[in-house]
Formats: structure tokens, C-alpha cells, sequence
């Protein structure tokens, strides 16, 4: 059995995106099909994208997502430290 998903990351976040908007509208999961290109509904540059998918484990440490979701994860876990927040800062500002 592989390791991992048997396509690259790029084209199963693709995958993910039509299936979303091929699911019906009053469904739960649904997708328009005029909503703004993933990656800009996520709030990532493509260049950073780039950096996510070559050096993603590299690049954060323990949790992964915006500063202000990394400040509400370090509050709800009772954590003093905010482990991989400037990369946090410079991938998803």
C-alpha cells in the first residue's frame, strides 16, 4: 500500500474544489461555483503555496493556520507558546 495520497497535493486540493461545487447546493460541504479561487479564499499567496507544499513540515513546527488561529489554539490549549508563529505571520499575511 503507498504512503500519502497517490497525486500530487496541488491536484487533490483541485479534486476537493469540483467536488464541492458538483455537491448540490442545500447540501452541506457545497461549493459555489463563482467563489473566489481556493487559494485566495485562504488567504495564501501562490508563491507561498509553493512554500507550504515543498517545506510544509519544516516550516511549522506543531499547528498550522493564520496568526489570529494560532493565538485562539495557544488560548484554548492553555499554551504559553506560539510554536511556528512568524512563519505563520510571512506565509498567510
Amino acid at each position: 500500500m503507498p504512503v500519502g495520497l497517490p497525486f500530487r497535493l496541488t491536484d487533490y486540493i483541485a479534486l476537493v474544489e469540483l467536488t464541492g461545487q458538483a455537491i448540490r447546493h442545500d447540501k452541506r460541504g457545497h461549493i459555489e461555483r463563482q467563489a473566489q479561487p481556493i487559494l485566495e479564499r485562504l488567504g495564501i499567496q501562490p508563491e507561498n503555496w509553493m512554500t507550504l507544499t515543498k517545506r510544509f513540515e519544516d516550516t511549522f513546527k506543531q499547528f498550522v493556520g493564520t496568526p489570529h488561529s494560532l493565538t485562539n489554539c495557544c488560548i484554548t490549549l492553555n499554551r504559553q507558546r506560539r510554536s511556528s508563529y512568524a512563519n505563520s505571520q510571512a506565509l498567510f499575511a
